[in-house]
């Protein structure tokens, strides 16, 4: 390490200094060469006396002014090669027939007339070896130097062990330079560790520009969410991509490899806070008990099955329709279990659709879960909003079908995953949700099926939240896959507002308000504050080291691109119908009390809608839900889409289907 610095050191010399050092190391080789030559011919390592001087003052006075007569000291000694060789040879030619002539011929008293032809060959040796040496040495040094010269720099927030290991990791890498640590401990500033210089977080931007830093890695892997929001803050400003070590739990085996960095977390670009759970809550209908999840391949239902295999229970019943996402999620839930210890719960891959009741009622009557979390669900506002039939038939006849199999085969829980757009609904994906929850809520008041004898009745529940980041119809992957591309970001309006949760928070969330249950609640998480999602693009672009191009700043990389709501996109989502929440034992859990209808109506409600789809009589059904699930068209709903909308009844089963439809989760 010491010997590189020094390397490093001597190519940034100025030429006319490295040019000086090139002679001094000649002058050098003269002495050398003539005590060595002397040593030589007298066999026996001689004592320097005055009456050699001469031979070492003639060898100076000729070598200096002939090597550079033919060029040695233009040369680039790193780059010297044949013809640089040639040059050396005929100094040295010319350099032995005069110092051979003066000493051998001539003589001079006190030196041996040998050293007159030895001292020649030994300075030839000398100096080509040390050309050579510098060739290959520095040569091959200042190529690296160039080649990392032309990558990003880096700079690693955290001197700590972590912050070592990815600096090791990254120096033997050939994608990034490392120009050094910043860190907030002030005692370490101005001092070297492991050959870098550590630097107060003040002196970012000098060093930005300076070094050309394109990238900061965060390697505190063991400080708080409070203390890294507060670090990503501190970066938004600086044209830098940010990225960073996940926690000290997540890192493989307590060591750091350059495949462990990774984007930020989305909760780090929020600056959300999670809750612990309630670990009481989280056990209660998980561990040691047959727990079923619908729509086990989504964004959702897979994140559920994770939290619940966390849990402990005794068999996990995955149940999903798309084969391709039930795979994946049954193969990655293999590998969690067999890199765990212990006893393994049971997993079963289960391929159905939730629509499917008999599919569903023998799942039940085999397995007797004890939990079901109904997860299956078509979520996409724009698709069920061009295919409203598949969407209501799906999201409705789903939650019935699975709620019936509850309840006859004696399933003790059972908790349908909501979303805020089914709260005042302008969409069909609102509505459809909305009247899924009515479905529960009719279930829970009065149990319209008879279960096994002895059994007590079925816990329904509804759990409700807003967006989670990360999901499939999460805009949080398209806003990156879009900066990756070079832009534009692209917004359905300036003033679009969202609720936001990740995901592992949200199935936490939900597996703990479903053992909160004691019949019909509607339960509602907490999201926090609403987010406007232009400020989240914002806050994206900046921290992958670009910048919006606006008025404020027109050279930006990056342009926002505002394209117009979709249909039956809202503004604003709210999580209330009412305005009276109520709290419950989880201060991230609310209790939402929401207007019911009771199963006799409900079903004869479903059976007038079940008709009118059936003959698409889209007019009929938008009413429906218009007086059942609060629906408000947007504004131009009457207009075109409803227009594209409107079928003949000879083509509503060519257009929409039959009864059977499909489950996405």
């Amino acid at each position: 390490m010491q010997t590189n610095s020094m390397a490093r050191g001597l190519l940034a010399l100025p030429r006319p200094v490295k040019q000086v050092v090139a002679m001094l190391h000649d002058v050098v080789f003269c002495g050398f060469t003539v005590w060595l030559a002397l040593c030589l011919r007298l066999e026996r390592w001689v004592v320097w006396s005055s009456g050699y001087w001469p031979a070492v003052v003639v060898a100076i006075g000729l070598a200096l002014p002939l090597f550079a007569y033919f060029g040695l000291y233009r040369a680039v000694f790193r780059y010297a090669g044949w013809h640089a060789m040639v040059s050396l040879i005929r100094a040295i030619a010319v350099y032995s027939l005069l110092y051979a002539l003066i000493f051998t011929v001539v003589g001079v008293r006190g030196v041996p007339r040998t050293v007159g032809i030895m001292q020649p060959l030994l300075m030839f040796l000398m100096v080509g070896i040390s050309r050579v040496g510098v060739r290959f040495f520095l040569g091959d040094l200042y190529r690296r130097m160039l080649s990392q010269g032309n990558l990003p720099g880096v700079l690693i927030y955290g001197a700590g062990s972590a912050g070592r290991q990815l600096a090791s990791a990254l120096r033997n890498g050939r994608e990034q330079r490392v120009v050094g640590f910043i860190d907030d401990d002030v005692r370490l500033h101005g001092h070297t560790v492991d050959g870098l210089r550590v630097h107060g977080a003040h002196q970012l931007t000098v060093l930005i520009a300076k070094q050309q830093v394109g990238h900061v890695l965060l390697a505190m892997p063991s400080i708080g969410r409070k203390e890294r929001n507060a670090i990503v803050q501190r970066m938004r400003p600086h044209p830098v991509h940010v990225r960073t070590l996940p926690g000290v739990s997540e890192l493989a085996s307590g060591k750091v490899t350059l495949k462990d960095v990774q984007e930020l977390d989305i909760a780090d670009i929020l600056g959300r806070e999670p809750v612990l759970p309630n670990g009481i809550l989280l056990n209660r209908n998980v561990r040691g008990k047959v727990v079923l999840v619908t729509g086990a391949g989504g964004s959702i239902g897979s994140e559920l099955c994770r939290q619940v295999l966390k849990c402990a229970p005794v068999c996990l019943l995955l149940v999903e329709m798309n084969e391709f996402s039930l795979y994946q999620i049954h193969r990655e839930l293999e590998d969690t279990l067999a890199a765990a210890e212990g006893v393994a719960p049971e997993l079963v891959p289960l391929l159905g659709s939730a629509q499917n009741e008999e599919r569903m009622g023998a799942i039940m009557a085999a397995w007797h879960p004890h939990t079901v979390y109904h997860a299956a669900a078509y979520k996409h506002v724009p698709l069920v909003e061009f295919n409203p039939v598949e969407g209501i038939r799906n999201n409705v006849w789903g939650t019935l079908a699975c709620a019936r199999a509850a309840a006859r085969h004696g399933v003790q829980s059972f908790v349908l995953i909501s979303t805020d757009k089914a709260v005042r609904p302008t969409n069909i994906m609102g509505s459809s949700k909305r009247m899924a929850e009515l479905v529960v809520q009719a279930f829970a008041a009065s149990a319209p099926v008879v279960g096994p004898a002895g059994a007590a009745p079925t816990c329904f529940s509804i759990v409700r939240f807003g967006n989670v980041l990360g999901s499939s119809g999460s805009v949080v992957p398209l806003f990156r896959q879009q900066i990756a591309q070079g832009g534009p970001v692209t917004l359905t309006h300036a003033d679009v507002t969202r609720y936001f949760m990740t995901i592992p928070e949200a199935a936490e969330l939900v597996v703990q308000a479903g053992a909160m249950a004691s019949g019909g609640e509607v339960f509602v998480l907490d999201m926090g504050e609403p987010v406007r999602i232009v400020d989240l693009a914002y806050r994206m672009v900046e921290l992958s080291g670009m910048r919006v191009r606006d008025e404020t700043c027109p050279d930006g990389e990056i342009e926002i691109k505002v394209t117009g709501l979709r249909p039956g996109e809202k503004l604003y989502e709210e999580l209330l119908i009412g305005n009276n929440p109520q709290p419950t034992t989880h201060p991230r859990v609310m209790k939402a009390s929401e207007v019911s209808l009771p199963w006799p109506a409900l079903e004869h409600e479903l059976a007038t809608l079940n008709t009118a789809m059936a003959a698409g009589d889209m007019a009929t059904v938008h009413r429906m839900l218009q007086r059942l699930a609060g629906y408000t068209p947007m504004a131009d709903e009457t207009g075109s889409l409803l227009a594209a909308r409107r079928i003949r009844v000879e083509d509503a089963k060519s257009i929409f289907g039959d009864a059977e439809g499909g489950v996405r989760a």
